[in-house]
């Protein structure tokens, strides 16, 4: 039989997850997904993600591929993962692309979102998707932060342990190329922000460092010089704390050149 290659757009609520990446101890979306594919396929599958998410994190258009040489229709990849899964996962869409498509190989960048709440007290049914920052933000020095990120910069300050292999001398390193750095305020929800980054790839904790960052450039805790010098330092240690994973959502994976 002919071996298909099948992607899928999947949407998760990552509260009650650890993580995207399998594990043989706790519940992943991967190995959540897998198993259900395995069943539907009656033998194993491998899921190749397009990236990794942190445990906590959501997604709203996260991309995975897998090769099958089941007869099973994309139509029925889709009502048949969806029946199947947990309310906390569901599957968006399922196509068949050429053999050689890998959703992490093809990408060329990925857009998150990252949410925050700055009043006193936050509701309850927020705090999972949410971050909570009770304070007073200087808006116009954090929107002149985020314009330093456009571009191709040295993101070594921004990331976090176990990213990539630092030994090796080849490739781009730590350097990433940001399309758009934006914080919007919700116009239906008081006190309530997001962070926008689009790029053509992100190191681990990147987005998270780079909020924990900008919250204490925005409340005066780092001036705006040293913003600038803590991105020139190339050191996590000169910047700031790691945001919570549940402010982060996953929006995007983009496959055609970005402009």
């Amino acid at each position: 039989m002919n071996r298909r290659n099948i992607l899928l757009v999947i949407a998760y609520d990552g509260s009650g997850f650890q993580g995207w990446q399998r594990q043989s101890t706790a519940p992943t979306i991967q190995g959540t997904i897998e198993h259900c594919l395995s069943v539907i396929t009656r033998t194993a599958v491998t899921l190749n993600g397009a990236g990794r998410t942190d445990s906590g994190v959501h997604a709203l258009e996260m991309t995975a591929n897998f090769l099958t040489e089941s007869s099973v229709p994309c139509s029925g990849f889709l009502h048949g993962l969806n029946s199947m899964l947990p309310v906390d996962i569901r599957i968006l869409k399922a196509d068949e692309l050429p053999a050689d498509f890998h959703s992490r190989f093809n990408a060329t960048g990925k857009s998150y979102r990252y949410d925050i709440f700055t009043g006193r007290i936050q509701l309850p049914t927020e705090r999972l998707y949410t971050a909570h920052f009770p304070c007073k933000l200087n808006i116009d020095i954090i929107k002149m932060s985020l314009k330093q990120l456009i571009g191709p910069n040295d993101f070594s300050s921004f990331e976090g342990s176990g990213s990539r292999d630092t030994s090796l001398t080849a490739g781009r390193g730590a350097v990433r190329t940001l399309f758009h750095a934006g914080f919007t305020p919700h116009l239906q929800k008081n006190d309530t922000w997001s962070f926008y980054f689009t790029g053509d790839g992100f190191l681990r904790h990147m987005v998270r460092n780079l909020v924990g960052t900008l919250i204490e450039v925005g409340t005066g805790k780092t001036s705006f010089d040293d913003f600038i010098k803590i991105m020139r330092g190339r050191d996590r240690r000169l910047a700031g704390p790691t945001a919570p994973a549940h402010g982060l959502f996953l929006e995007k994976v983009f496959y055609e050149p970005m402009k």
